[in-house]
């Protein structure tokens, strides 16, 4: 299987399982081109093409050549200088590692990280918030996010790569949306009544089961077992934490209960204040579900498969 193979199944299966809808991700796609289009040729230079059929900026093919032939991965939840290092000692050693396969962001990929956060304002509009409101928070959080990110020195990774002749790549929404989905189907069929039972359905998936005897598994951040859970939404997608304001709009919503990777404490507290509970599924863990959904298309395809960096195993399919 090429590179660029892996990359498109990539976008394939971020699109196929996207909360927003792949009509909405089509018209994203279509102004983008648009947008295009209109630049003058001076400033075509610097647009990034891949967006043009990619919709997620955290996503990207960071080094080796699109029409390689891949035949093995070493995935990983992180994979950095320390990742890239292994991956040359364990090739010494004779196994087939043709591809890093990273679900966290490095280069572009990392620096782009912000714009995918937009369609969090899509999602909440799903769950009753005005679209005109979920616009304004959103915009405010990403250049939060965007200016974090801008001192970063994003191509470690991928420098060390390069040298060590590793192909490097990173899926991150992707997988995040297919975790997402994955997790709140679950939780749909489950129909767990209290915040105690959320937590023991979770830990029967084998990701958050291994995560729980790690102290890293699910857990209650708001709320306590025996409350109710009301409505749950899980969010694990959509690049990273959204803003503080939102979470009030969620409980005017009637969002009862966020399922989520991780939440920050100005976040928590804000859900505290509006009678939202939180259970943290685990970070981690989530991620490496959405990773393993995404190897399992891969797996298919006759590729052999080495994880680290956090990313435990498991076929789903």
């Amino acid at each position: 299987m090429k590179l660029r193979e892996i990359y498109d199944l990539a976008i394939e299966a971020g699109i196929e399982h996207d909360p927003r809808g792949k009509a909405e991700v089509d018209k994203l796609l279509s102004k983008r081109k648009e947008a295009f289009d209109g630049l003058k040729d001076e400033e075509k230079e610097f647009f990034d093409i891949d967006s043009l059929k990619n919709p997620y900026a955290d996503t990207r093919i960071l080094a080796g050549d699109p029409d390689m032939e891949v035949t093995g991965i070493l995935a990983g939840i992180d994979i950095e200088v320390q990742e890239v290092v292994l991956a040359d000692r364990l090739r010494e050693k004779g196994e087939k590692i043709d591809l890093l396969l990273a679900h966290h962001p490095e280069g572009k990929a990392l620096a782009g990280l912000s714009d995918v956060m937009a369609m969090q304002a899509d999602i909440w509009a799903k769950l009753g918030v005005p679209i005109n409101i979920g616009d304004v928070l959103i915009d405010e959080r990403m250049g939060e996010v965007r200016r974090s990110l801008m001192p970063i020195n994003h191509n470690r990774a991928i420098d060390a790569a390069k040298l060590l002749t590793f192909s490097l790549m990173s899926c991150h929404t992707p997988c995040d949306n297919l975790v997402n989905e994955f997790v709140q189907k679950y939780l749909d069929e489950k129909s767990p009544e209290t915040l105690g039972d959320v937590v023991k359905v979770l830990r029967e998936i084998p990701e958050y089961k291994a995560a729980a005897f790690d102290k890293a598994g699910p857990t209650i951040l708001v709320g306590d077992s025996n409350k109710r859970t009301g409505k749950i939404v899980v969010d694990m997608t959509g690049g990273t934490e959204g803003p503080e304001g939102a979470i009030e709009k969620l409980a005017d919503a009637g969002v009862g209960t966020i399922v989520g990777m991780h939440l920050g404490d100005k976040l928590r507290k804000k859900a505290s204040e509006s009678h939202i509970n939180v259970v943290i599924a685990g970070h981690i863990a989530s991620d490496a579900i959405g990773m393993n959904l995404f190897l399992d298309r891969l797996k298919e395809k006759g590729i052999s498969i080495i994880t680290t960096s956090g990313l435990m195993r498991v076929e789903h399919s």
